[in-house]
C-alpha cells in the first residue's frame, strides 16, 4: 500500500502548533512534578500523533468507543485494559523501563489478566494443579541473589492454564485450579508439581480481538508459566518460563513477552518412570524442567 503523504500549510502548522502549546502550557501549575512532566509529555506526543496521522473525526470517534467497549467488557475477573496494553507491548515496554539489566537477575516480563490475590498455599512438592487438566510437570529451582547466596523463605506465587487454555478465573464458577504459592526453603529451593504449558489465545471475543483481527494478528500466547517472587531487600520479579520446542515461539507471542534466557526445556518422561518425591501417575506420562531465579537487589 503507498502511503499518503499529508502536507499543510504554514499558517496550519501553526495553528496546530499553536493548540498543543495552549494545552501544555494548561498543566504548568500542576503541584506535583511528576505529574506536570507526565501530563506534558503525554500531550505532545497525543498531539504529534494526531497531526503525523491527521486523524479523522470518524477515527477518532471510533478510538471513542472501542476504548468505552473495552470499559464495559472489564470486571472483577476481566481485565480488557491489561489485554490492550499487553498486545500493544506497552505493558512489556514499562517493564523494561521498570526492570533494568543487573547483572545476572533473571528477566521481567507481563504480568498478564488473570492473576489473583490470595491463591492457596501449599507445601514445597506440593501441586497447583487442583483439578486443572494437563500433562503433569516437576517444576523445581533455586531463588539465589545476584552474588549466588541462597534466598529462604521467599515466597514463589505461580500459575498457569490448563491443557485446553483456560484459566480458573474463565470457567465462570467458583474453582480455584492452577494456581498456588510456596516458601522456599533455607537452601533457597522450591518444588512442586504444575501442568506443561501448552499455547492458547488471550481472550479474542472483546474489542481487544476484533483490533488483532483487523491487523491480522495472531491472539495466541506461546506456552509459559507464571512466576511472581517476592524476598525483603530484593526486587519482586515478575516473569514466565516458556517451553523449549513450542512451534508458537517462532510465530510469535502475541503479548511480546518471551525472552530467550526464560525458555526452559521440558524434559517428558515415560510412563513409569519414577517420580522425584515418589508420587505414582500410574501409566501417564509427565514432564520436569528446572528454572533457577536470581532476585536483583531492591532500589532505594
Amino acid at each position: 500500500m503507498t502511503e499518503t503523504i499529508h502536507t499543510t500549510s504554514t499558517e496550519q502548522g501553526r495553528r496546530e502548533q499553536e493548540l498543543t502549546e495552549r494545552v501544555v502550557a494548561s498543566f504548568e501549575n500542576t503541584p506535583d512534578e511528576r505529574l506536570k512532566k507526565v501530563m506534558q509529555s503525554l500531550t505532545k506526543h497525543l498531539h504529534a500523533f494526531v497531526r503525523e496521522v491527521r486523524l479523522t473525526e470518524e477515527e477518532w470517534t471510533t478510538a471513542i468507543e472501542f476504548l468505552t467497549a473495552v470499559g464495559h467488557i472489564t470486571d472483577d475477573r476481566r481485565q480488557e485494559f491489561i489485554l490492550l496494553s499487553d498486545v500493544l507491548g506497552a505493558s512489556m515496554q514499562t517493564i523494561l523501563v521498570n526492570n533494568p539489566a543487573d547483572g545476572n537477575a533473571t528477566e521481567a516480563t507481563v504480568f498478564g489478566p488473570f492473576f489473583l490475590e490470595d491463591a492457596p498455599e501449599i507445601p514445597l512438592g506440593g501441586d497447583i494443579a487442583s483439578g486443572a487438566t494437563g500433562q503433569p510437570a516437576w517444576v523445581e529451582g533455586t531463588v539465589l541473589d545476584t552474588d549466588g547466596k541462597p534466598i529462604p523463605n521467599a515466597r514463589v506465587e505461580v500459575w498457569e492454564a490448563d491443557e485446553d487454555g483456560f484459566y480458573d478465573v474463565q470457567y465462570g464458577d467458583d474453582r480455584v485450579a492452577g494456581r498456588a504459592h510456596l516458601f522456599t526453603d533455607q537452601d533457597g529451593g522450591f518444588r512442586f508439581w504444575g501442568l506443561t504449558p501448552t499455547p492458547y489465545p488471550i481472550p479474542h471475543d472483546g474489542p481487544v480481538g476484533a483490533m488483532l483481527a483487523a491487523t491480522n494478528r495472531s491472539p495466541v500466547r506461546a506456552a509459559h508459566l507464571h512466576f511472581m517472587v517476592t524476598a525483603p531487600a530484593h526486587r519482586t520479579l515478575v516473569t514466565h518460563i516458556f517451553v523449549e520446542g513450542d512451534p508458537q515461539l517462532a510465530i510469535g507471542d502475541s503479548v511480546f513477552g518471551v525472552q530467550d534466557s526464560l525458555i526452559k526445556t521440558f524434559e517428558e518422561q515415560p510412563a513409569g518412570t519414577p517420580t522425584p518425591d515418589g508420587r505414582d501417575l500410574g501409566e501417564r506420562q509427565w514432564a520436569r524442567t528446572r528454572f533457577d531465579i536470581v532476585l536483583a537487589p531492591a532500589t532505594a
